[in-house]
């Protein structure tokens, strides 16, 4: 057995008290030892000065839609889409997906996430990255019907229980997978009352985009006569471990159908704020036992994959859609950012405690905007940035070190990606 210790920091223990103590973890088995003073390992990670934190989890995101940042913004959902993202999407590749990926994945490590779930296209592609990188993910690819003729969905849809299936247990455990219809509006819906019991089957959970835009309702109210978490749920959409991205306008019986059924929700501010889209309950959500985890979306409409941005966002917008300055507060901001995100999308990360994965980073605490430290957790919430994060450790290996990603050459990546990003553009628009 060899050892990791994180040593010389304040611990950010699971009931988000700090205590002063080192994190000893098995590097062979990826599991916190113990969290104590003292505790010496074969590797040590200096952590004086800084703050060790479970690692953050992204619970929502299109990681290789990083090479689309900056393309199309300042348009509504529906027309950004149409006219901007699909367009371009339709001449993805392979080579660009890993391209966008190692962008995405550099920019997690250096923010200091180490686990996130991802819905897009070519994911046998992602998943090599996430193992070369060494991060944790669940997987899956992106069902779409809409503009297909049958041919194409049904080849789709089964892509997308080939991914489900084939990828899951990869590297060595840190990548599990999800069946992914886009959404509600954008899979009809016999295409879901095939496939999902066929998902099921295969035991893994589903996410999907949910009633993230007025129109994503509207349509379904009119068509079914129903809310869309109740379509979702006679569709067989919504059970224990599913989880959605968005929910901005679930009313109070689909709140209470998500809170029955165990489904969680992933609030991502950002984007819903930059495609005016509408501000989520979460504070009513979280009130009425409701998972909530949280997420960047894509770089597309984010436009970065940061989540310490993400928590202050989340902070923010939450006090103002529930119009109370005490909604949404700093401690409820990190169990989103690290263990309820974690719970929302099936992992046992987002804690520091003996038997969890090794999975942390460390904020460098010695900056004028994290000083004085009254209250780190405050700190976490509303004054910490990725360029803080010192070091990144997923399941016990040291990915980044002083600033220093050690599984992917940075330079190398971002040439990649800016080559990549000019190449896929020029033909979208050719």
């Amino acid at each position: 057995m060899t050892t990791l210790s994180v040593a010389g920091g304040q611990v950010l223990e699971p009931d988000l008290t700090v205590t002063r103590a080192d994190v000893l973890i098995d590097q062979d088995s990826g599991e916190i030892l113990e969290i104590g003073p003292d505790l010496a390992g074969d590797e040590t990670l200096d952590a004086t000065g800084g703050l060790v934190t479970p690692g953050f989890v992204n619970g929502h995101t299109h990681v290789a839609m990083s090479l689309l940042r900056g393309y199309a913004d300042d348009k509504p959902l529906d027309a950004w889409l149409q006219e901007d993202i699909w367009p371009v999407e339709a001449e993805l590749t392979a080579e660009t997906i890993r391209a966008g990926t190692e962008l995405g994945v550099l920019e997690f490590i250096k923010s200091g996430t180490t686990s996130f779930a991802d819905m897009y296209f070519f994911v046998p592609t992602i998943a090599d990255v996430v193992e070369e990188a060494g991060l944790r993910a669940r997987l899956g690819h992106g069902v779409i019907s809409v503009g297909k003729d049958e041919a194409t969905v049904h080849e789709d849809a089964r892509e997308g229980l080939q991914v489900a299936k084939e990828l899951d247990g990869m590297a060595d455990g840190r990548i599990r997978t999800a069946f992914m219809p886009h959404s509600l509006t954008t899979v009809d819906g016999q295409y879901l009352e095939e496939y999902v019991p066929k998902a099921r089957d295969l035991g893994v959970p589903i996410h999907y985009h949910a009633n993230e835009t007025r129109d994503e309702v509207t349509p379904i109210v009119d068509e079914h006569g129903v809310r869309p978490l109740v379509y979702a749920a006679e569709k067989g959409m919504l059970e224990a471990g599913d989880f959605i991205a968005h929910g901005v306008h679930v009313d109070e019986s689909e709140i209470g159908l998500l809170a029955a059924a165990e489904t969680s929700v992933i609030h991502c501010p950002a984007s819903n704020m930059k495609l005016a889209s509408g501000m989520a309950p979460v504070q009513r959500l979280r009130d009425a036992g409701v998972t909530v985890g949280l997420g960047t979306d894509g770089a597309a409409s984010n436009n970065d994959l940061s989540m310490l941005d993400e928590a202050r966002d989340a902070a923010m917008l939450g006090k103002l859609a529930a119009e109370d300055a005490s909604a949404v507060d700093a401690e409820a901001v990190v169990e989103l950012l690290t263990s309820a995100s974690a719970n929302a999308i099936g992992f046992e990360t987002g804690r520091l405690e003996p038997g969890a994965p090794g999975d942390l980073a460390v904020i460098d605490l010695e900056a004028p905007h994290l000083t004085p430290a009254h209250d780190l957790v405050s700190h976490l919430t509303y004054a910490a940035a990725a360029s803080d994060v010192r070091h990144t450790v997923c399941d016990g290996r040291v990915l980044m070190r002083d600033r220093e990603v050690l599984t992917l050459d940075e330079d190398a990546v971002l040439e990649r990606a800016g080559e990549a990003a000019e190449a896929l553009v020029t033909r979208a628009e050719s």
